[in-house]
């Protein structure tokens, strides 16, 4: 008896709320009081919803989708088919375009079902009140949290349009299994857009949301092709489809999708990753920042910012528009699994298409898993003789206007404390640049190194992206590839790339532009072109990497089918790290090899492994 009289209480309550809230927006001066303390006393916070970003292909192909707990992917008014539209009102808000936010009549119809059955069984809500519970309340079944909901759904029509409306419940829905919006439910179930839908599976998908994990499709299919039926009735009922229209999709049958998150090229997605920290970091001031800091404690603060301002960005449903070329870079994992497999030796690659300045692809290491430690960009080794085109030869070129035929002394040399040594201990006199160039003499490149000056060999290298560069390394022994930290392979790659521009350097990128949800550019890398060499030098350069491959320390790299092929070898102390870096006609590509925890693989080293990795790379990129 309690029950009933509490129940028969809160009817009358709900009238007189109602009733209350009708009269007084036919009264001006009422309503306006009225409004202004809603307008006080609700405060619609900013509508932010998360939506899937995505990483696309040099064609436009998804290769990534991106989010974490709410799969959406956000539609417009516009782009909503009238269909969809018609569905939701049909089952859920039959009076959606006349009410003020709530239906009295479905309240009161709602009242007697939770009558009978003593307890809170159906809530009579509009898709409005519905959508006041998604943004901003809780879904729990008590009579507060209903009076709240009158509240906010009446506060909700006055501040927002009946499109706006449908549009924000539209994206916010709820689909079962972690999808959000009809967008993200027709791909995840059909794998189709919803402009390929019919009306069958508009229908079925529009029978998840009354409850989710009850007409969860994965696992209650029968439950929601019942529902299915149901909702086209109701359309059918209220004119929106025919007769005809009706019993076609009453039978039709409906096959759902299994759904897999694309996540394709996790090398390649991952430096994508990277290159976009640094393009925010770059566009919106943390780099300067980051220079400017004064401790270890500020720049991991900065830092922060960075990965929460992506994260940000992540989650409002950005397009990332890459160069990535699905065949390089699933040729590139695989030739360097192959050859790698399980041998405990780790190898990378970075190919660059010259002509565009672009990454094309990039390897982080055998069997690379997303987001573990990459060694195309992370991995900072010694070059080795891979240096001297950069830090020797082409400053030497450009100082002095020498060529290739130019004679250089190739005997011991020893400055202070350093005598470098050739490979095997040769010794050597009076040699062409040509030939010591492609056999790696390296007492000649000390001594060119030593002529031209350390400051100005490094016033070349470091206009090229080489991060970790320091006062250290302003000796000698650098010319050989005794770096403090080394280089990456994407590094050392892209100032190749140079050999093949005419000597103007255009840093290569893997990321083209950024744009948000409607299209418009956030970001792109704008193209900072600088003249590192003249033409004579570069056209000396070319040919001595040439020689390097015809007859020289490289020449397990050649291949047919370029007009083209030149470039370096590089080997450091005590093998512990093989490098080939070098061009064909289109492209240019760097390859390292050596172990994680380096030691020696003098074998691989004799059997020419790293120059015919690189020459089975190019040779599938050049057909």
């Amino acid at each position: 008896m309690r029950i009933l009289i509490g129940n028969v209480f809160i009817l009358f309550f709900i009238s007189f709320f109602t009733l209350l809230f009708i009269e007084t927006t036919k009264e001006l001066s009422s309503a306006q009081s009225l409004h202004q303390v809603l307008d006080e006393s609700i405060e619609l916070e900013k509508i932010t919803l998360s939506s899937n970003s995505l990483v696309l292909d040099k064609n436009g192909n998804t290769i990534s989708d991106i989010y974490s707990s709410e799969n959406r992917i956000h539609l417009s008014y516009e782009d909503i088919p009238s269909s969809v539209l018609e569905a939701f009102i049909a089952a859920e808000d039959h009076s959606f375009y006349e009410h003020h936010g709530f239906d009295m009549s479905g309240i009161a119809r709602a009242f007697l079902v939770n009558l009978q059955s003593q307890s809170v069984e159906q809530g009579g809500s509009t898709v409005t009140q519905q959508l006041a519970r998604n943004l901003y309340l809780s879904h729990s079944q008590t009579y507060e949290r209903k009076l709240t909901e009158l509240l906010y759904s009446y506060h909700l029509e006055r501040v927002f349009t009946k499109q706006e409306i449908l549009e924000m419940y539209i994206n916010t829905v709820y689909f079962a299994n972690g999808v959000y919006g009809m967008e993200a439910a027709s791909q995840y179930y059909f794998d189709q857009t919803i402009e390929e839908l019919s009306i069958a599976e508009i229908a079925f998908l529009s029978a998840i949301p009354n409850n989710p994990t009850h007409y969860d499709p994965l696992k209650n299919s029968e439950l929601t092709h019942e529902r299915k039926k149901w909702i086209l009735l109701q359309m059918l009922n209220q004119e929106f489809i025919d007769e005809e229209t009706y019993h076609d999709a009453k039978s039709e049958e409906i096959t759902i999708y299994s759904f897999e998150k694309q996540d394709q090229f996790p090398d390649y997605t991952t430096y994508v990753f990277y290159e976009l920290q640094q393009l925010i970091s770059k566009e919106e001031g943390y780099k300067k920042r980051l220079r400017a800091a004064s401790s270890a404690e500020e720049r991991s603060a900065i830092r922060e910012t960075i990965q929460n301002r992506v994260d940000q960005l992540l989650a409002s449903g950005i397009t990332i528009d890459t160069a990535l070329d699905p065949k390089a870079q699933s040729h590139a994992v695989s030739t360097i699994n192959h050859y790698l497999g399980d041998t405990g030796i780790q190898g990378a690659t970075s190919i660059i298409d010259h002509e565009k300045g672009e990454i094309v692809a990039i390897t982080g290491g055998v069997s690379y898993n997303k987001f573990d430690f990459h060694r195309g960009f992370q991995a900072y080794r010694q070059p080795g003789s891979a240096i001297k085109p950069l830090l020797v030869f082409a400053p030497l070129l450009e100082e002095t206007k020498l060529n290739r035929s130019s004679i250089i002394d190739a005997s011991p040399i020893n400055r202070g404390n350093y005598e470098p040594k050739n490979f095997g201990g040769a010794i050597y006199g009076k040699v062409t640049l040509e030939e010591a160039f492609k056999n790696s003499y390296n007492t000649a490149a000390v001594r060119m190194f030593d002529m031209i000056g350390v400051e100005t060999g490094f016033d070349y290298f470091n206009q090229f992206d080489f991060n970790q560069i320091s006062s250290n390394d302003y000796r000698l022994p650098s010319a050989l590839g005794g770096l403090t930290n080394g280089v990456t392979v994407n590094e050392l790659t892209q100032a190749y790339s140079v050999f093949a521009t005419q000597g103007v350097y255009r840093s290569p990128k893997a990321i083209r532009q950024v744009t948000d949800l409607d299209g418009n550019i956030l970001y792109t890398w704008e193209s900072e072109d600088k003249e590192v060499w003249e033409q004579s030098t570069v056209e000396e350069m070319k040919t001595m990497l040439r020689s390097v491959v015809s007859s020289g320390t490289g020449t397990a790299a050649h291949f047919t089918g370029s007009n083209y092929v030149g470039g370096k070898t590089g080997t450091t102390n005590d093998f512990h790290d093989l490098w080939f870096v070098g061009s064909s006609d289109r492209y240019t590509t760097g390859l390292w090899v050596g172990k994680d925890d380096p030691s020696s693989i003098y074998v691989q080293s004799q059997n020419n492994l790293h120059t015919r990795l690189w020459s089975d790379i190019m040779k599938e990129l050049n057909q």
